[in-house]
């Protein structure tokens, strides 16, 4: 029966991200954004909204009792595996995109991409990670500091989307989005841009829809790993961002065949910012005891450390080169397999009460 909730949860997310995703880009198309502020904020955190509501329904609305550290095992597990798989699988699925894709691209292999956009995300993905994890290893009597580091990535963040939404405009007509889903609402308007109320109508829609799939997910969740003994945490770390994330970001691959590489690195890079940002602050605020490194939780946080090594990988050589390849993109999917072998080897024999710390 869990298998069936958890199906039907991942449906209605997928279906709820879609028409969130739709209605943000004609949100930004009407605002006039710049490419930069489209494809690392807007497609961004359209994308990575059902991979966060997971988090925020397990952590914050997480029944109180004895599956409260179960659910809040499986927000933290979910917070650690969006940034680890952005940062390989996403990266990766994006790269074979370009291969595929290579003789009808004007570049080939080589993305034309905003190196300073692609710059600009990267440093501040480093340094707003690098400061949550650093949270995680904070003493118990120093657990305030995990206060003063959600105000730093709020603000942060903050300062990300405002840099962002102050480059350059997008040119008349370009990156114009598909059709809104709910454009069939307005009789009237059928043949022009949609409105602000519609677009709204549509975003509140998707919302009401994500929410109630990631409340099913969690409950789902929680059900097979104490059935078959997992880690819910573990559990959560890999299957959430698979099914809410990597769906998502094949937005990527459309745009590397449309020769819209900044959107499509923009759109993955931008959604890494934002999960080591505002998920984060959630599990600082609402789960500071798990969000501790632990023997029980090690294997969990060894996915940053994952993370930091693909992104710098991928990104390090753009930086010294000026550009970027598909190929360069392949190398997420080692550092992916990677962590895979980690946790067969380390997670074997983990169950559900190691997600509570000792």
């Amino acid at each position: 029966m869990e298998l069936l909730i958890l199906a039907g949860a991942f449906v209605l997310i997928l279906a709820g991200a879609e028409l969130f995703t739709n209605g943000v880009e004609w949100l930004g198309h009407r605002l006039d954004l710049g490419e930069g502020a489209v494809g690392s904020v807007i497609a961004a955190v359209g994308t990575a909204l059902p991979e966060t509501m997971i988090p925020i329904v397990a952590i914050v609305l997480g029944t109180q009792g004895a599956g409260t550290e179960v659910s809040e095992g499986i927000g933290i597990g979910a917070i650690l595996g969006a940034p680890f798989m952005l940062s390989t699988l996403a990266m990766f699925v994006t790269g074979v995109a370009v291969l595929l894709s290579v003789r009808r691209r004007p570049s080939g292999a080589v993305m034309r991409v905003d190196t300073g956009v692609l710059g600009r995300d990267v440093r501040s993905f480093a340094v707003a990670y690098a400061l949550a994890i650093g949270a995680a290893f904070l003493p118990p009597e120093l657990a305030w500091g995990k206060l003063v580091v959600a105000a730093v990535l709020l603000g942060l963040y903050t300062l990300y989307v405002r840099a962002h939404l102050r480059a350059a405009r997008v040119p008349d007509g370009a990156g114009l989005p598909g059709p809104l889903r709910l454009r069939h609402l307005d009789r009237h308007r059928h043949d022009r841009e949609p409105g602000l109320s519609l677009i709204s109508l549509q975003v509140g829609v998707a919302l009401a829809a994500i929410i109630v799939g990631a409340v099913a997910f969690v409950d789902a969740v929680r059900g097979i790993a104490g059935s078959v003994g997992l880690d819910p945490m573990i559990m959560s770390l890999v299957i959430a961002p698979i099914a809410t994330e990597l769906p998502e970001k094949f937005n990527s691959v459309i745009w590397v065949r449309q020769g819209k590489d900044t959107l499509a690195l923009g759109n993955i890079t931008g959604a890494m910012v934002f999960q080591s940002c505002i998920p984060t602050v959630v599990a600082l605020l609402f789960a500071a005891d798990l969000w501790a490194v632990t023997p029980s939780s090690a294997l969990a946080f060894a996915s940053a450390g994952i993370a930091f090594a693909s992104t710098a990988a991928i990104f390090v050589p753009m930086a010294r080169r000026g550009r970027l390849t598909g190929r360069g993109l392949l190398v997420g999917g080692i550092f992916y397999v990677a962590y895979l072998a980690i946790i067969v080897v380390g997670g074997a024999g983990m169950s559900p009460v190691a997600v509570a710390p000792p």
